[in-house]
Formats: C-alpha cells, sequence, structure tokens
C-alpha cells in the first residue's frame, strides 16, 4: 500500500480488488478491522465459547488471504458471511464424524469387554478406567497399527488417505487396523480381567 493511502476510505471491494492485484496484506488488515467483531459474533452463536470463537476467527482470516487470491469477489459483505458459517458447520461435521470414529472404536473394543462378562462401564471411574486401557493399549500396538488406528478413528482418515500419508499398501492398512483393534480388544480384555 502507498505511504499515504488511506484504506479506510476504501471499499470493502476495492480493498479486495487491491489485495487481489498487489497481496499487500493491509488490505486484508483494514478488512479484519471492519468485520472482525461480525465474525466474531457469527461463531459465537456456533461455538458458543470465547476462546473456540476467537481461534475460529483467526482461522478465517487466515484462510481469507489465500482464498482472496483466488476468487473475484463482487460483494464482499454476503460472501464473508457465507464463507464464515461454511467454516462453522465444516468443524462441526469434522467433529461429529471424529466422534463417531471414537465411539465406534470403543464399542468395537468395549464388546470385547462385555462379552467376558465384565461390569458394564457404568460409573465414572470405570469409564476412565476404560480410557486409560485404551490409551495404554494404543501405546503397546506395533507402530504401524498404532500409526494406521489413530488415523482412521481418531484423525478420520479414509483408507486411500492413509496410504498417501504412510507409504504402506491398501492391503498393509486394512490389516494394519484390523489387527491392531484385535490387540486393543485383547489388552483390555487382559486388563479388565486382571490378567495384565
Amino acid at each position: 500500500m502507498a505511504k499515504n493511502e488511506d484504506s479506510t476510505f476504501l471499499s470493502d471491494e476495492e480493498l479486495v480488488h487491491r489485495y487481489r492485484n498487489s497481496h499487500d496484506p493491509a488490505y486484508i488488515g483494514e478488512l479484519y478491522v471492519r468485520y472482525t467483531h461480525l465474525v466474531y459474533g457469527v461463531c459465537l452463536k456456533y461455538f458458543h465459547n470465547d476462546a473456540d470463537a476467537q481461534d475460529a476467527v483467526m482461522q478465517i482470516f487466515e484462510k481469507l488471504i489465500k482464498e482472496l487470491k483466488k476468487h473475484h469477489i463482487e460483494s464482499f459483505k454476503p460472501w464473508l458471511h457465507t464463507v464464515v458459517k461454511n467454516h462453522c458447520m465444516m468443524h462441526f461435521r469434522r467433529e461429529a464424524s471424529v466422534a463417531k470414529k471414537e465411539t465406534e472404536l470403543k464399542n468395537n473394543i468395549g464388546g470385547s469387554v462385555e462379552n467376558n462378562n465384565i461390569d458394564h462401564l457404568d460409573s465414572e471411574g470405570e469409564k476412565e478406567l476404560m480410557i486409560l486401557y485404551l490409551s495404554t493399549g494404543m501405546e503397546s500396538l506395533k507402530e504401524e497399527q498404532r500409526m494406521c488406528v489413530e488415523m482412521f478413528y481418531l484423525k478420520d482418515m479414509s483408507y486411500q488417505k492413509i496410504v498417501d500419508e504412510t507409504g504402506y499398501s491398501m492391503n498393509e492398512v486394512k490389516s494394519y487396523i484390523q489387527n491392531g483393534k484385535r490387540n486393543l480388544k485383547n489388552f483390555i480384555t487382559e486388563k479388565s480381567n486382571g490378567k495384565a
């Protein structure tokens, strides 16, 4: 931005246009000043938590630094509102997906505990014990099994993504997950029966 130029008099769209042409972050800075409170307000409605809302605001403006270089925006404010809503919804979809995978893993492993006539994990203490067993059990797995189980269940990565990330073959990835799950079941069953 030119030294004597006052960006406060430029329209949103002009700021976007100039940023797109110059990549000067000062233009984004002006948009941040104008809209940070509005973005924060929308995020707070979704997250109901000050810290999470503030984190989301920073993530959204970091995203704008890249997105505004690529897109021609005719009306900035409604476009920004859509970006904010989509960001929040994507966050909750990811959270829900990861939570589902975590539940699936716990159910898969917990099934072996129940099948061995162990008391159901009703109390908080028992649940904490189960989580401790799960955590310790993960550490006891072979490195490739632990890595694949974590990626699939806790990071919500697809088989193909794990293949790409690790360099293992598709069959190896599926095998490591299956064997890792079985070993976790065995570990927790032994712990619950007091054998380990």
